[in-house]
């Protein structure tokens, strides 16, 4: 089986967007690979090093809610970054290798530079050492288990060509040791909020999460956007600009052909449909939250899987160290 490796930073409880975005992928991949899921803490800490706090309890919330949406111990090695050490140790040989107008030219940390300035007015000169070279950091998550397939969506495939060319570099200098590993695209667009936005996510407030009680999933859903143009009830509607009959198609509503029709009818009023969709969306998340709650009660059960999951993945990387110090003749 050709292994996989993926992460996931620990930023909180996953939403639909992180579910239909990534994770549900990474259940069909589960099957069919030798599946490592890093829950990237370390990663975490270029946003958060001031917060540290926080990321025991981000690490256990996004543990539950992965075991939760389906993700199987027996069949994926899901490990906490920090816990294992030779991730480190092969970020600083790896930071040798690449120079640092080399980093700030990968356009996605290009981008999340621009986007920092624009939530919090940092210039260039404030953003650390650590959040410039995380796609140093990267490469090691991947290459210290052999990763040879790295699943991602098309925003992600400057981290994986960096990769690439550090494992080129690193292999030419010291000999045949690391694999070159390949982007694996997910089929799944981005996922859009509430609001319209082309992006869900936490900061920017129009995320429906996992964990969502009913009220707060009947609040959210009677506030999305619905196409602008239906002032009246019965005003007929275009739902392919109404976020309503996004969700609707997002969740598999085996509705969805009669919700269509009555929509571009003026047959359907918003509210209706927004009820409807509430329904719909607690009837999705019922077996997840259900699982939720046993995992919430079940700690240690949790904890002895991360357990497990580190074990395989210190193995793992334990030999990698090994062939890649002998390989820089640093073995004595």
């Amino acid at each position: 089986m050709k292994t996989i490796l993926t992460g996931i930073r620990p930023t909180g409880n996953l939403h639909l967007g992180h579910y239909f975005g990534a994770a549900s992928n990474w259940l069909k991949l589960q099957d069919d690979y030798d599946f490592f899921l890093e829950i990237a803490d370390v990663q975490a800490l270029t946003d958060n090093f001031h917060q540290p706090e926080k990321l025991a309890s981000n690490v256990f919330l996004l543990a539950v809610d992965l075991l939760s949406i389906g993700i199987d111990p027996k069949k994926v090695h899901i490990f906490v970054q920090s816990k294992i050490p030779e991730i480190a140790e092969l970020t600083i040989f790896y930071s040798n290798l690449v120079t640092m107008s080399r980093l700030y030219r990968n356009p996605t940390v290009k981008t999340e530079i621009q986007q920092k300035k624009a939530l919090f007015g940092q210039q260039g000169e404030s953003v650390t050492y650590g959040f410039v070279g995380y796609p140093v950091s990267q490469a090691a998550d991947i290459t210290a288990f052999h990763g040879e397939l790295v699943p991602v969506g098309e925003d992600q495939l400057p981290l994986i060509e960096q990769c690439r060319e550090i494992v080129r570099k690193f292999n030419s200098i010291y000999g045949e040791t690391l694999i070159e590993p390949k982007p694996l695209l997910s089929e799944t667009p981005r996922i859009k909020g509430l609001d319209g936005a082309e992006k869900m996510g936490k900061s920017l407030g129009n995320a429906i999460y996992l964990k969502d009680s009913e009220e707060e999933i009947k609040k959210k859903i009677m506030g999305a956007i619905t196409d602008p143009k239906k002032i009246q009830k019965d005003d007929p509607a275009n739902p392919d600009v109404c976020m309503v009959y996004y969700y609707h198609k997002l969740i598999h509503n085996e509705n969805l052909e009669v919700v269509c029709k009555e929509c571009k009818k003026g047959e359907r009023g918003c509210v209706q449909c927004k009820k409807e969709l509430i329904q719909k969306m607690l009837e999705f998340l019922k077996p997840i939250q259900e699982k939720q709650k046993y995992y919430y009660e079940h700690k240690e059960e949790v904890y002895k899987i991360l357990e497990d999951g580190r074990k395989v993945a210190k193995e793992k990387a334990e030999q990698t160290m090994k062939d890649v110090r002998h390989s820089m003749k640093i073995d004595y």
